[in-house]
């Protein structure tokens, strides 16, 4: 097996190592159903899947701060014990995490999903053991944004860690929060985001299937 070219890779979750659509659809509407507003037709969903979810909530609740926050709560509420085990790994992932990981790469998760539920999804898969760092967001505003969640992150790391990392993800944002950092972003167009997407953010490459993306990143 060939040395990876990267010594730290840090993927998304969402759309990236898992396809997370049935809960988070569901949990979203719930909220809204709880909120007495119309339910968010499956196609528009599929946009929210990566952005900040409070952004999301704000565009169809007025811009009202303490509505979103009710409707955060209340997805919340489903997402946790139901939402988050609605979900399907995508093929090839977990032995390209094996792989990784035993080439002696640090592989680390920066997600925009708020931490506890990223570790719980790992977890309820049993992937937990190919990460050195599980990174996501806070449940306030605090640490929210992909930047800030890479900050994070890269903050777990030794210095020499740090040298040689790429980020992995299906959306723009990844590509953003990546390059906030001068990290080189990897686009993968199974996800959420297009190829056209990925690519106009500023991702090095874009792939379509987890095999192509192996010999990017050395395994």
């Amino acid at each position: 097996m060939n040395l990876p070219r990267y010594t730290t890779v840090l993927f998304d979750l969402d759309g990236t190592l898992t396809d997370p659509f049935e809960g988070i659809s569901r949990s979203i509407n719930y909220a809204l159903e709880r909120l007495g507003r119309p339910a968010i037709p499956l196609e528009i969903l599929r946009t929210w899947i990566g952005p900040s979810l409070r952004d999301s909530f704000a565009s169809v609740l007025d811009e009202d701060r303490g509505l979103v926050e009710q409707a955060v709560a209340l997805y919340r509420e489903r997402y946790g014990p139901i939402g988050s085990t609605e979900n399907r790994i995508y093929p090839g992932i977990p032995e390209l995490l094996g792989d990784l990981s035993a080439a002696g790469c640090a592989v680390c998760l920066a997600t925009s999903k708020p931490q506890i539920f990223a570790r719980h999804i790992l977890e309820h898969f049993g992937l937990e053991q190919h990460f050195s760092v599980i990174g996501g967001a806070s449940l306030d505003t605090s640490r929210e944004r992909k930047a800030d969640v890479i900050a994070y992150v890269l903050d777990q790391l030794p210095p020499q860690r740090r040298e040689r990392v790429v980020m992995v993800g299906d959306r723009e944002h990844d590509v953003a929060g990546a390059t906030e950092h001068g990290i080189p972003a990897i686009g993968v167009s199974w996800g959420y985001g297009s190829a056209e997407e990925l690519s106009v953010a500023g991702a090095v490459a874009v792939v379509e299937r987890v095999v192509d993306l192996r010999p990017l990143l050395g395994v």
